[in-house]
């Protein structure tokens, strides 16, 4: 199996990896235009019960969410390491 001299990988997984990409992409799309519709409906039933106030977000709440969103990225990040890696690092 020859290596890409760019990169260092294997053709066949260097599409993989571009595949995967744009998975990730598509679906970071996906999440992002269902939490953002969520979050405007929200905030429209919020001014109708409130008269029309509209609520800013405080930065404790952007720090919370940012936390969450960063737990998430690391686990979807251990996805990709082996169970072999995973037992050396314990060690």
């Amino acid at each position: 199996m020859s290596k890409d001299q760019n990169t260092g990988t294997a053709p066949g997984l260097q599409d993989r990896k571009a595949r995967i990409i744009l998975l990730g992409a598509g679906l970071g799309a996906v999440f992002g235009l269902i939490s953002s519709y969520l979050y405007t409906r929200a905030a429209e039933e919020s001014d109708n019960a409130d008269a029309g106030a509209v609520k800013s977000v405080s930065t404790g709440q952007l720090l919370a969410v940012f936390v969450a969103v960063l737990g998430l990225v690391r686990q979807i990040a251990e996805l990709g390491k082996s169970k072999d890696a995973d037992k050396a690092a314990k060690k």
